[in-house]
């Protein structure tokens, strides 16, 4: 019923962990494993797992658009490494999906002490960057642990379930972005193709983050090439998202 898309950049036993629980959930049909860079990592012996070798490192979208094409079930989950599985996020989320029929759908994130991140969230703007730089409201929607799904206008790239033939229709993630805002596109894509986006607060997952782009020059030169591609392409055509529960 699910393929799940995992890259690895190094990521050692980190992969090997959330490959382990992965496997306990009977919805999991294919496991794609693909490393961004050489490593040798030990794995069970199991026909759903899958793995890609890059000779060069490539994007986050074009490390899952690869992977894709190796998906043979009705739904694509893309799922950072660095994930950790509270208990079966997988139903929930797959019921969600097909009674709100919706093409997209996320868990709430919560960081390793148990609070709640933002990954849900509205469009970037200019003022909305313009207040977070300044240390104000960032976009974030208010969301507690349980509460109701609802639509947001976007979610986070950490942790994504796809009906595929969504996926497939839009072409999946625009490879120009190599790194960061291709959830944002993505979700804005889903949005103008008259598809829905879903936050399900009342599942949740852990997600011990990393926020390279505000130590490293290279991750920053990223993260602002790919926030000016998203204003080009999506600046005055952004949907407008009338939230329903």
């Amino acid at each position: 019923m699910i393929a799940i898309s995992i890259v690895s950049h190094g990521h050692g036993g980190m992969v090997t962990r959330l490959v382990e629980s992965l496997l306990r959930f009977p919805q999991i049909e294919q496991i794609l494993v693909t490393f961004n860079v050489a490593e040798s990592l030990p794995f069970p012996a199991d026909t759903r797992l899958f793995f890609i070798q890059n000779n060069k490192p490539s994007g986050f979208g074009a490390n899952h658009n690869a992977a894709f094409r190796q998906c043979t079930q009705p739904f694509f989950c893309v799922l950072n490494p660095d994930i950790q599985l509270l208990d079966d996020p997988f139903a929930g989320l797959i019921a969600a999906l097909m009674s709100s029929n919706s093409a997209l759908a996320a868990p709430l994130v919560l960081n390793p002490n148990g609070d709640a991140e933002d990954n849900f969230r509205r469009f970037p703007g200019f003022s909305t960057l313009t207040s977070k730089l300044l240390g104000g409201y960032d976009g974030r929607y208010e969301v507690g642990i349980g509460d109701a799904d609802f639509q947001p206008e976007w979610v986070a790239g950490m942790f994504m379930i796809f009906r595929s033939e969504a996926f497939s229709g839009l072409g999946g993630f625009d490879e120009k972005f190599f790194m960061y805002y291709e959830d944002v596109d993505i979700c804005a894509r889903l949005w103008k193709a008259q598809m829905k986006v879903l936050a399900c607060p009342k599942v949740q997952v852990i997600h011990d983050a990393q926020r390279h782009s505000r130590r490293n020059l290279r991750f920053m030169r990223w993260h602002l090439f790919s926030m000016a591609r998203y204003f080009w392409l999506h600046w005055g055509d952004l949907p407008l998202i009338r939230p329903a529960n």
